[in-house]
């Protein structure tokens, strides 16, 4: 084999480095005679030529071992086309003799390995370590995982056989690559990683995609806030209506361009200008300040008690057993107080009646029930169990004070039997609490016009910045999610008509998810948890999609994972988290997993429904402003 010439060193003895030279014996010196004659013998002959079936190949597939695994073969590549198929790059398999043709990805490598050489021979460690090497030939190394069996149609099925021995293998280019992988669509999000001229898209067109729903999940500084502004501008350019739950008023300002030194750089890189996301609306909870008060479109709004189903309320309240057995009769007890008032059903209104009897407190709450009604009830009930006169009670609610003396009438059926003064008294400081947030039925507010928010193009960023309360923010987001999915049945009712309108597509994306749906919060909220679960399973034929947003993957439940079809996975470092999500993330290879912790800022593992595989990806930057949150 040839070798390069070894160094020279005069602080070593020679015997230090290699064996004295050793003369050629006569008989070699005879037998390389021979191989010199036979070679000039034949010099009259054509060149060698490879076979046309493996002319423009990278390499040939090799014998299985017996650790060989299914999907999955060795390709040995000469060491001049190494360069040709780096990993995640696509390749086609020729199968010969019998003439399959499977495509297939680089999976690991490629390395190079000595030819005839254990890499770690002694002639190789010992010139190593001295400080030069020996250099034999060598070639390179990649194993390759099987996509499918392309027929002759170019249709992609499952492989029945493997690639025989010694087949040829071939480099596929960009484009070709870009066509098996199935990143064609609407919404840019970035480029392969090792190849910028495949460009990285979510088909937003297809029902079997973004209403399967996303997780976006990494750690702090990986990109999560770069890939949902990206997003959120390409969603609204193919006019998706878009709804934003920001807990930390981190996208607030994406109405106008980016000043970041360093995302100018990368937009400058990729041919990008800076530009903020138009059409964009900022909501804040009355009494509430958003983080960018220059927005030229701030709208205060109020949640309505009414629309809150009762157990949810209860969930988010915390109560225990008893204490919600005497919230659902207190609850119950303010119905029946509504009713004889004429509040609601109104005497003599049928669709009123209709209401009553097709409603589902599961899903919402009592019509025209305002927090104040039920807190008034509730100290009514305390007064009368403590042993104190109802008639001092102060009703909160203008409604209730002209009509004391009958709301007390009937509510004293309802204290009887419930004689727990403490218990009552829990309640009550509960839905004090309620009271205080003071955000309920307020008269100098509107609630949410949901004919609005769904409007195509149309960015909605409720900022939840100034709460400072997680209960508050998991009532906005309950409520907000009950009536966008309300809202889009009956749009999506309306767009079954003959002359009906087009239904939108409707994007909702949860920030801090998992402070949202906790595993500890899952198992104390099953009501909250299933009417989540009811939107996205409904979504799914609506165009209404779901994306959570979480640092803290390792907090979101099963459950709520089992609802996403697609995730980008940015930088994770935690290897417990890492192993959770192999078990709730199909079609991820292990090399890519073994890349997770290392990713840059930026860098992702895309999969989506309509890919035809996991793929590593350079998000592209945000042209828009981010208000960095450390």
């Amino acid at each position: 084999m040839d070798t390069a010439p070894l160094w020279e060193d005069n602080d070593y003895p020679s015997t230090h480095l290699m064996p004295d030279p050793v003369t050629p014996s006569e008989k070699e010196r005879e037998t390389e005679d021979q191989q010199r004659d036979v070679l000039a013998s034949i010099r009259g002959l054509p060149a060698w030529e490879e076979p046309a079936e493996y002319q423009g190949s990278v390499g040939r597939t090799m014998f299985d071992t017996p650790g060989a695994t299914d999907n999955s073969v060795t390709v040995l590549l000469p060491p001049e086309c190494i360069e040709r198929v780096p990993a995640q790059s696509m390749v086609r398999i020729t199968s010969y003799p019998d003439g399959r043709t499977y495509l297939g990805i680089v999976i690991a490598g490629p390395f190079a390995e000595p030819d005839g050489l254990r890499a770690d021979a002694p002639s190789l460690t010992v010139t190593a370590v001295r400080g030069a090497m020996f250099m034999p030939r060598y070639h390179g190394r990649v194993q390759v995982e099987i996509l499918g069996e392309q027929l002759a149609s170019r249709a992609l099925v499952p492989p029945r056989f493997r690639p025989l021995p010694n087949s040829p293998v071939f480099a596929l280019n960009s484009s070709d690559t870009a066509a098996v992988l199935h990143v064609a669509g609407t919404i840019q999000l970035g480029v392969a990683a090792g190849d910028e001229t495949i460009n990285v898209k979510i088909d937003s067109s297809r029902k079997s995609v973004l209403p399967r729903h996303t997780g976006i999940l990494g750690t702090t500084g990986g990109g999560k806030s770069t890939t949902v502004s990206r997003i959120i501008k390409e969603a609204a350019s193919t006019d998706y209506a878009v709804i934003l739950l920001d807990t930390e008023g981190e996208y607030t300002e994406i109405n106008q361009p980016t000043t970041d030194p360093t995302m100018l750089a990368a937009l400058q890189r990729r041919s990008m200008r800076p530009e903020g996301v138009t059409n964009t609306h900022i909501f804040t909870l009355v009494g509430k300040d958003t983080s960018n008060p220059t927005h030229p479109d701030i709208v205060p709004f109020t949640l309505e008690f009414s629309t809150m189903s009762p157990y949810v309320v209860e969930e988010l309240l915390d109560l225990n057993d008893a204490q919600k057995q005497r919230f659902e009769k207190a609850y119950d007890a303010t119905k029946h107080v509504l009713k004889d008032l004429g509040i609601f059903p109104e005497p003599g209104n049928d669709n009123h009646q209709k209401l009553v009897v097709e409603l589902d407190e599961f899903d919402t709450g009592y019509p025209r029930m305002k927090l104040s009604h039920l807190y008034d009830i509730v100290g009514i009930i305390h007064a009368i169990v403590s042993k104190e006169e109802p008639a001092d009670v102060f009703l909160r609610s203008p409604d209730f004070r002209s009509q004391k003396d009958q709301i007390i009438t009937r509510v004293k059926g309802y204290a009887q039997g419930t004689d727990n003064r403490l218990s009552w008294r829990a309640v009550l400081g509960k839905v004090s609490r309620l009271m205080r947030i003071n955000v309920f039925d307020r008269p100098d507010a509107q609630p949410l016009d949901y004919g609005k928010l769904l409007t195509p193009g149309h960015v909605s960023i409720f900022d939840l910045s100034d709460t400072d309360s997680p209960l508050l923010n998991n009532l906005v987001i309950a409520d907000l999610l009950r009536g966008t999915q309300k809202r889009q049945d009956e749009m999506y009712q309306q767009s079954q008509q003959p002359d009906g309108t087009p239904l939108t597509k409707t994007l909702i994306i949860i920030e801090e998810a998992h402070e949202f749906l906790s595993e500890e919060r899952l198992s104390a909220m099953p009501n909250l948890f299933q009417q989540v679960a009811r939107i996205a399973k409904r979504g799914r034929k609506r165009w209404l999609s779901l994306i959570f947003v979480t640092q803290l993957p390792q907090h979101l439940p099963r459950q709520v994972l089992g609802l996403v079809n697609n995730f980008v996975l940015h930088k994770i470092n935690d290897a417990v988290t890492i192993s959770r999500l192999k078990g709730s993330i199909a079609g991820i290879d292990e090399a890519l997993w073994q890349r997770l912790p290392g990713l840059a800022p930026g860098q992702a593992i895309v999969t989506f429904t309509s890919m035809t595989r996991p793929l590593l990806v350079a998000v592209d930057p945000a042209p828009a402003k981010l208000r960095m949150i450390d």
